[in-house]
């Protein structure tokens, strides 16, 4: 009888971890997805680049997101894999095109896209999706 309630007790105490988990991390408000981050960049971070390719923005503003996290660099994916590649992708956008770029480090980026993303992705979104 000991054995079940403690098994119980040990089940209820992980739901409630798990509960109290997911509502520590809510995104806070719904601000339309106007707000930056260290892993996101939306167009009015981008203000004072759009005479540049998305890659020399980068390079600028969160220049850690081209460093090599272990093998590689990471993975670019645009307008939700509608063009592939790697970093050098990046040379090929003006920022004046761009509307949201987020960067995932390799644990997000290896569920939500498999195998491959030791170095992690950056997606981009674009204006004219």
């Amino acid at each position: 009888m000991r054995a079940i309630s403690s098994k119980r007790l040990m089940l209820l105490s992980f739901a409630l971890m798990i509960g109290f988990a997911g509502c520590a991390s809510g995104s806070g408000g719904g601000g339309g997805g106007s707000r930056s981050s260290s892993n996101r960049l939306v167009t009015a971070d981008m203000a004072n680049q759009q005479e540049l390719d998305l890659y020399q923005a980068i390079r600028q503003l969160r220049g850690r997101w081209l460093t090599s996290r272990g093998r590689g660099t990471p993975r670019v994916h645009v307008d939700g894999g509608a063009r592939q590649g790697g970093v050098q992708e990046l040379q090929n956008i003006r920022v004046s095109e761009v509307q949201e770029v987020e960067f995932m480090g390799a644990a997000d980026a290896t569920l939500r896209f498999g195998t491959g993303y030791e170095a992690g992705a950056i997606l981009v979104t674009t204006r004219r999706r």
